[in-house]
């Protein structure tokens, strides 16, 4: 089982500075600094996802991380999502290729069907075929990771001959994630294919995907593939109380959500909604102790070995979001592994964090 891991994940969205809303070339430079402030606080991995919409700049995915990885030397760069539906296989095999040849192996994807489904039209493509679009994109993408030359033929794009791409990635490909919503058929294409799990959890309470953390662990099983890590992403902000964390934190949640819920027509948000969204739910709002308690009980309950914490929403402040990234580095990720050495639960010790603070405790008792 890989190590207990913990990550950022950024949608690029725009930020302000002294009450002025940043350009999108600032927030693009913005998200940069950023990849390298997670990495100067110990954290493993930073995410870009890949949007198309008014108040978010990631829609350029490989070329941010392309400016992240000569700006950071050892975190890991990657995708929050990356709409396969609407790529096309041959190029993001070699926009990743190129990003992981310049990061120096860093780079790694998390591919999913889309639940923002702007790219649709933007590209041509027809909604109604989501889910055949991307299991044939899926198999060609595998296919050329997987693979030194590919023969293929499909519906979706012209076949291919004996295709040898370059920049090569390495053999076997680049770490390649699938995300999930909810689906339990998501949930078993990633044990066929032998991918590792990433769970979207943004609302409602998280425990309730553990059934589909142990679906996909018993869908390995059947599947004859090892055992592979399962992770979360959520969304959230730190700060030095939960009070200061949860009055920010609503201020700019709220004109967000209430506008989703307009556009998607789901209930509104309410502060009592998002009360309890913060104490029970899948936001991870409040204080490093308060975040690093909450976060100790699902790595145990769902079964992660990784979990992603996206930090940034519309105009949140600089300052703010620079302080959420250095807390959940300096002070939530640490005592979160002291949490699990202390009480694992199903969760395995073999991370090096845990398996540190096992010894020293002890060495510590002879």
């Amino acid at each position: 089982m890989a190590e207990l891991e913990f990550g950022l994940n950024s949608f690029g969205d725009v930020a302000t500075d002294g009450g002025r809303v940043l350009s999108d070339a600032e927030t693009l430079r913005l998200m940069v600094r950023e990849a390298q402030l997670a990495e100067s606080v110990g954290l493993d991995v930073f995410s870009v996802g890949e949007h198309y919409r008014d108040d978010m700049v990631d829609s350029a995915t490989p070329v941010v991380l392309a400016a992240a990885a000569q700006a950071t030397s050892t975190i890991r760069l990657g995708t929050s999502v990356t709409v396969l539906s609407t790529q096309d296989p041959v190029r993001l095999y070699q926009q990743f290729s190129t990003v992981d040849g310049i990061s120096g192996g860093r780079a790694q994807l998390v591919l999913g069907r889309a639940s923002a489904i702007e790219s649709f039209p933007l590209f041509g493509y027809d909604i109604a075929e989501y889910e055949d679009i991307f299991e044939e994109k899926l198999d060609l993408f595998l296919r050329l990771m997987r693979e030194d030359r590919v023969t293929w033929s499909g519906r979706y794009r012209t076949p291919l001959e004996s295709v040898r791409l370059r920049p090569r990635m390495p053999e076997g490909g680049i770490p390649a994630w699938i995300g999930i919503g909810g689906s339990p058929d998501s949930v078993i294409r990633a044990a066929r294919h032998g991918l590792p799990l990433m769970m979207a959890i943004i609302g409602g309470k998280p425990e309730r995907f553990a059934g589909h953390a142990e679906l996909y662990l018993r869908a390995l099983a059947r599947f004859g593939q090892p055992e592979l890590p399962i992770g979360q992403h959520s969304l959230g902000l730190i700060a030095e109380t939960d009070d200061e964390a949860k009055t920010e934190h609503w201020e700019y949640w709220q004109p967000v959500v209430t506008a989703l819920s307009q556009e998607r027509g789901f209930y509104p948000p309410t502060a009592e909604r998002y009360a309890q969204e913060v104490a029970t739910g899948a936001l991870y709002v409040g204080s490093p102790e308060t975040v690093a308690q909450k976060l100790a009980a699902i790595v145990r309950t769902n079964h992660l070995s990784r979990f992603d914490l996206k930090y940034d929403i519309r105009h949140l402040p600089v300052k703010a979001r620079e302080r959420s990234i250095r807390l959940f580095g300096e002070r939530v990720v640490p005592r979160v592994h002291e949490l699990i050495a202390e009480d694992p639960g199903d969760w395995r010790l073999t991370g090096r964090h845990t398996a540190q603070i096992v010894t020293a405790r002890a060495n510590a008792a002879q």
